[in-house]
């Protein structure tokens, strides 16, 4: 087991070095999402029952495109550093370096979360410091991130890879995008946890399917 989270974890520390000197990733996905939120700040009617209706979709359309900005960035440098082809020479298997890309990914993402969260209590005034709504922002973005890796690596190879990412992840992230939304939605609402149920389920399920299959998939994307 050892063998298999080490380079795991030190794949997504040499992102997260190289993230500390150069803060290309997170500053312009934290940007991107803050202008988002307070675009539509402006946009709608600051009523207490509007926002509660419009804010849970506010909230993950801003992590959605400025996760897709983040994606993009991390699987770029790579390429243009080409440390891509140093990872392929490494002695792990390939699920290894889809595991590391994805942890890395994936701290970028919470921390860009944990700091618009408070923003965005702030800007709709909804408390968001229910445990249940953390926890479900975990497991969203773990899902999120998971095929967001992979179809980054397939994005990089092409042409247009700004273009190409979103075409691909917005279809297959879906599902996750619409539990997420709707479960944020009840517990804002203040529902019991019974009364988020489904949704919880809806998103580790496809936690689970996008992890297995993404894993299972890497491989033969690097190679192409």
């Amino acid at each position: 087991m050892k063998d298999f989270l080490q380079p795991i974890v030190t794949i997504a520390w040499k992102d997260v070095l190289l993230e500390l000197r150069t803060k290309e990733v997170v500053t312009s996905v934290l940007m991107f999402a803050l202008l988002a939120m307070v675009t539509f700040n402006f946009a709608f009617d600051p009523s207490p029952s509007v926002m509660a209706l419009v804010a849970p979709g506010i909230l993950w359309v801003a992590f959605t495109f400025a996760g897709i900005l983040g994606f993009n960035r991390s699987f770029t440098l790579e390429k243009e550093n080409n440390s891509l082809e140093g990872l392929l020479l490494c002695p792990v298997s390939r699920d290894v370096i889809y595991f590391g890309k994805l942890l890395g990914i994936f701290t970028f993402m919470m921390v860009m979360e944990a700091v618009l969260l408070p923003l965005f209590a702030v800007l709709y005034n909804l408390n968001v410091l229910d445990p249940r709504l953390l926890l479900l922002s975990a497991l969203a973005t773990l899902g999120f991130s998971g095929v967001g890796a992979l179809f980054s690596a397939i994005a990089v190879n092409t042409r247009s890879r700004e273009i190409m990412l979103p075409v691909l992840l917005l279809p297959i992230a879906s599902p996750i995008d619409i539990a997420a939304v709707e479960a944020t939605r009840a517990i804002l609402e203040g529902a019991a946890w019974g009364d988020v149920g489904r949704w919880w389920g809806i998103v580790i399920a496809f936690d689970v399917i996008f992890l297995v299959v993404s894993s299972f998939v890497f491989g033969s994307t690097l190679e192409e």
